[in-house]
């Protein structure tokens, strides 16, 4: 499968959430890059590592059969040349369940390849109750000039 080129990091991450939303492995892996130093942190999970145990974490996900509405809010980008590190809160409904869950907050990390903007880190876990104001905008953070 031909991998599609993402011109930028908010592209990439649009296709991941499409790829959560549709539960599509081959979407889904689309985003990431090809590289065994990649790394997921499911909520309340350890940290997987490397493109084969990636591939088999959003597989088992995938099999669960839910169907999955994400909202993103108070989203915050930390933006450069080569690196793009996004922090969200992730507020999701799943289908059949009366109420969205509590949010998630999830930090999106994306690096520039040769071969346009790829994933190489999401972590995600359950966010404290009170760190969810009513500020339903999302914000961009100023890029720094360098990051460290």
């Amino acid at each position: 499968m031909k991998k599609a080129l993402y011109a930028s990091p908010q592209d990439a991450e649009s296709a991941f959430y499409e790829a959560l939303t549709k539960a599509d492995l081959e979407a889904m892996m689309s985003v990431w890059a090809d590289d065994d130093d990649i790394y997921c942190v499911h909520p309340n999970g350890a940290r997987i590592t490397g493109v084969e145990e990636v591939r088999e974490s959003w597989r088992k996900i995938f099999a669960g059969g839910q169907t999955l509405r994400f909202q993103l809010r108070d989203q915050q980008y930390v933006q450069g040349m080569m690196l793009s590190v996004h922090s969200v809160y992730e507020h999701i409904t799943v289908s059949g369940e009366p109420r969205p869950r509590g949010p998630m907050v999830a930090t999106n990390i994306y690096l520039r390849t040769e071969r346009g903007w790829r994933m190489v880190a999401h972590h995600a876990s359950p966010a404290p109750a009170t760190a969810m104001a009513a500020d339903p905008e999302p914000r961009r953070a100023t890029p720094p000039k360098t990051l460290h």
